[in-house]
């Protein structure tokens, strides 16, 4: 049985709303990189590492669309653009500091330093 979308065309659990906005592995990581500050797209891919440009920018504009992230450009020659998160993205942050808590605790019973 499928389940019923409401809303904006979102899931039903709350979970899956989550995950539908942020999922991603570039999505996630471009809210780490963005929690501190605003950013400039090139200081974003550079900081991010392996992520193509057309995948950045996709993501970006996913994230913009999506209400988590301000796209700023400024009317200069070469142009300037400067992201940073709305008040929507930086409410992702306790969720982005836990999955951090859990990786490094994560990362000490994997290496056997402490028992799970």
């Amino acid at each position: 049985m499928e389940e019923q979308k409401q809303g904006k065309g979102l899931p039903d659990c709350p979970v899956e709303i989550t995950l539908t906005l942020i999922g991603d592995k570039w999505k996630v990581l471009i809210l780490r990189d963005l929690l501190p500050g605003t950013k400039r797209f090139g200081e974003l891919k550079r900081s991010i590492g392996s992520i193509s440009q057309k995948v950045l920018t996709a993501q970006l504009r996913d994230m913009e669309e999506s209400g988590l992230v301000n796209r700023k450009v400024y009317a200069e020659v070469p142009p300037k653009v400067e992201y940073s998160l709305t008040a929507l993205g930086q409410s992702l942050k306790p969720i982005l500091d836990a999955m951090g808590d859990w990786g490094k605790s994560y990362r000490l019973v994997a290496s056997g330093l402490v028992e799970s």
